[in-house]
C-alpha cells in the first residue's frame, strides 16, 4: 500500500468561516486569502447539497473526487466541518477525520483561554495533529 499524501487540512466553523488551515507541503501551496476563498466555498457546496438532495435526511458531501486530489469531509453535529485535501485513492480518510475531531474537541475546545468559532491558535493541538497525521502515515507504509 502506497503512502497516502495529505495535501492539506481545513477546519470551518458552524458560519462558514475558516478557523484552522494547515497545509502540508502540496505544490500548489495557496496564501491566505485562497484558503479562505475555498473555506468558504466549501461551506456553501455542503449546505446547497443538504437541500438538493433528494434523500430526506442528507448531511450534505463527504467525498469529492477529482482526477489530481479527493476532498474528504467530515461534519460534526454543531456544523464545524473538517476536511482534507489527500491523493486520489486515500484509505481510511473518514477514521482519521474523527480522530482530528476528537483532538479539537479535547484541546480546543476544552481549553478554557479559546473563543468559540474564533483562529485556532493552540500548541497542544498542532502538535498532536502533527503526531496523528505522522502516526497515519507510517501505518500507511506498513512500518
Amino acid at each position: 500500500m502506497a503512502l497516502a499524501a495529505i495535501y492539506s487540512l481545513f477546519i470551518i466553523n458552524k458560519s462558514g468561516g475558516l478557523i484552522y488551515y494547515k497545509d502540508y507541503g502540496s505544490a500548489g501551496r495557496m496564501d491566505t486569502n485562497d484558503s479562505l476563498r475555498l473555506a468558504s466555498l466549501w461551506h456553501s457546496m455542503h449546505a446547497i447539497s443538504q437541500q438538493l438532495s433528494p434523500i430526506p435526511g442528507c448531511t450534505g458531501i463527504d467525498l469529492l473526487q477529482a482526477h489530481n486530489f479527493d476532498l474528504h469531509c467530515f461534519q460534526s453535529l454543531t456544523g464545524t466541518k473538517i476536511f482534507v485535501v489527500c491523493e486520489t485513492g486515500a484509505q481510511n480518510m473518514e477514521t482519521l477525520l474523527k480522530v482530528i475531531y476528537e483532538l479539537y474537541t479535547d484541546f480546543v475546545l476544552k481549553n478554557p483561554f479559546y473563543e468559540i468559532e474564533m483562529p485556532i491558535r493552540c500548541e497542544l493541538f498542532d502538535l498532536n495533529l502533527t503526531q496523528v497525521i505522522q502516526k497515519d502515515r507510517v501505518a500507511l507504509l506498513g512500518r
